[in-house]
């Protein structure tokens, strides 16, 4: 990742409570996260997990009880109603798995991705070109006549991030893409949104719990219990025979209160659970089952 640069997204501490006359659930509890221009970016998590909280109050349809919330130069923390508006028509693009959040009923798949242009202004012929541009790079002009309502269900959510992408957005939030899609649908969309952030340079962040998601992106963020748990980052690196292999890397996250959340599966096989030993070395940490007796091998 870039880091000499600020990131598009930043998470700081990231607390939100919702109350009720009886009950108080915190659904995000100091969450960090960032993310650099132009990544493409998965956060995944088990329903509860905090995945969905989170992009609301990214997408400004929610707001953090607490910490700080950066989307390029907007303070999604400060901004009013009118501010918030306009964030989500100009700076933020959206593609939802609710197919009536995406679309106009009564209009066509062109007649949507048209009137979504229309709606931060600028020049008709700025916005006729926009509009062609993304009916190409999303490969729906034999549909564009069509209603979303005729077409699969992986032509309707191609479609719909020609909605969401139309105005050249910042970044572009996905939440559950593919969680109405067969495997083979959910497989386009997915290499549809890899495509548009390869070509166009937009920052693409998908929250999901569909697991065949790491298979698109490069970088899976999992979010447990309200925080940032694990991070896999994926690459290519050619072999000494010159043969590209796929590289996968698996890291802790530490929060700035130097907590971190272990893989519930290794602990699990480890035995360790209520409290561990820890190991000082120079350049790393040893982590041990807190009942091992002291000089046992981890």
């Amino acid at each position: 990742m870039n880091t000499q640069h600020p990131p598009l997204i930043e998470c700081a501490d990231v607390v939100r409570i919702y109350r009720s006359a009886s009950v108080e659930v915190q659904a995000l509890q100091g969450l960090n996260l960032r993310v650099e221009r132009g990544e493409l970016t998965a956060i995944v998590g088990a329903s509860g997990s905090g995945k969905s909280t989170l992009l609301g109050i990214l997408s400004a349809l929610d707001v953090a009880s607490a910490g700080r919330v950066w989307v390029g130069d907007h303070d999604l923390m400060s901004m009013n109603a009118a501010e918030r508006a306009r964030y989500r028509r100009e700076t933020a693009g959206f593609v939802w798995q609710q197919t009536t959040r995406n679309f106009v009923e009564g209009l066509s798949i062109l007649e949507n991705v048209e009137l979504a242009a229309s709606l931060t202004g600028g020049g008709r012929r700025r916005r006729a070109q926009a509009v062609r541009d993304v009916v190409q790079l999303l490969d729906i002009a034999g549909i564009a006549d069509r209603a979303p309502s005729q077409v699969t269900g992986g032509e309707r959510q191609r479609a719909a991030i020609a909605v969401g992408l139309v105005n050249a957005p910042q970044v572009l939030f996905a939440d559950e893409p593919t969680g109405e899609l067969d495997e083979h649908s959910s497989a386009q969309v997915l290499e549809a949104l890899r495509s548009v952030n390869a070509e166009s340079g937009v920052t693409v962040l998908i929250v999901t719990h569909d697991p065949d998601v790491a298979d698109h992106v490069r970088r899976t963020v999992q979010i447990r219990d309200g925080r940032t748990s694990t991070e896999v980052l994926r690459s290519t690196r050619i072999d000494e025979g010159g043969v590209e292999r796929g590289i996968s890397e698996e890291f802790a996250v530490l929060d700035r209160a130097g907590r971190l959340q272990l893989p519930q599966e290794q602990l699990t096989r480890l035995g360790m659970r209520d409290r561990v030993r820890l190991g000082f070395r120079e350049r790393h940490i040893e982590i041990h089952a807190g009942d091992r007796p002291e000089g046992d091998a981890p």
